[in-house]
């Protein structure tokens, strides 16, 4: 491995990780991208297990963080995390039988259509203390369960952390402000990651020398956004739109060359 690729997947995954910790999800999607079109990695199935791989480790960093300063629903997280789990098992063993490039064509006409939702406001009327208990859980396992499992066939297929897809999906079944559904969706980033990345590690598609670069390089990026974070406040509106309109930029670019 060449010094320029060895610089490439450091930034990489500082990134990925950097993303993570400033809104709890995103920096999954740009994984693969990234993997293919500046680190240079050909396959882009071991793409996407090399990615699985670095986002949960980065997931897994920033959950600590955001453990510490009790932005985590553990039960919700859970029962999510469950469901997602089943849903990635599947997704993974899909996404393999599918040909790259179609792969990646439709992973770019994804985060197109990711990029316009996060765009969009949401109308959800938040209840900051949710808890699943018997009592809620009557309301509350008929939006987590089946919400999970799909998002977790999509992260599956795709190979990413689907954080950008949980955040939503959390605050849509259990109604949790955005903090609460940042720092759950970590949770469940991670349990995403870990199936989807064993996988495609049983079939030989993951390259552990770029995947050690590319945790070291997100463990630092996850540190920075976590604080970043924390200082922007009431600009996490902004940062948002900024990066839907950067996620539907790239994924323009994505599906046109992979098609």
């Amino acid at each position: 491995m060449d010094l320029a690729t060895i610089i490439a997947t450091l930034i990489s995954g500082g990134a990925i990780g950097l993303i993570l910790g400033l809104v709890g999800g995103g920096g999954s999607i740009l994984a693969v991208p990234l993997l293919v079109y500046v680190v240079g990695i050909g396959s882009t199935h071991a793409a996407i297990g090399t990615a699985a791989v670095a986002v949960s480790a980065s997931a897994m960093a920033s959950l600590v963080g955001h453990a510490r300063a009790g932005n985590v629903k553990w039960r919700c997280a859970s029962v999510f995390a469950l469901a997602g789990v089943v849903g990635a098992a599947i997704g993974a063993e899909l996404g393999k039988a599918f040909d790259g490039q179609r792969l990646l064509t439709l992973f770019g006409l994804l985060m197109i259509g990711v990029g316009i939702s996060m765009l969009r406001k949401r109308s959800t009327i938040l209840a900051p203390d949710v808890r699943l208990t018997r009592t809620s859980a009557r309301v509350l396992l008929p939006r987590l369960i089946p919400i999970g499992l799909l998002t977790g066939l999509a992260a599956g297929f795709f190979g990413i952390g689907g954080g950008f897809l949980i955040v939503p999906g959390l605050m849509l079944a259990a109604a949790m402000p955005l903090r609460y559904a940042v720092g759950s969706s970590l949770m469940v980033v991670t349990a995403l990651g870990l199936t989807t990345a064993g996988s495609y590690a049983i079939s030989g598609l993951v390259d552990w020398p770029i995947t050690g670069l590319l945790v070291a390089g997100g463990i630092l990026g996850t540190m920075s956004g976590i604080v970043i974070n924390k200082k922007l406040g009431a600009r996490e509106g902004v940062l948002e739109r900024g990066f839907a309109i950067l996620v539907i930029a790239i994924g323009a670019y994505v599906a046109i060359s992979g098609s």
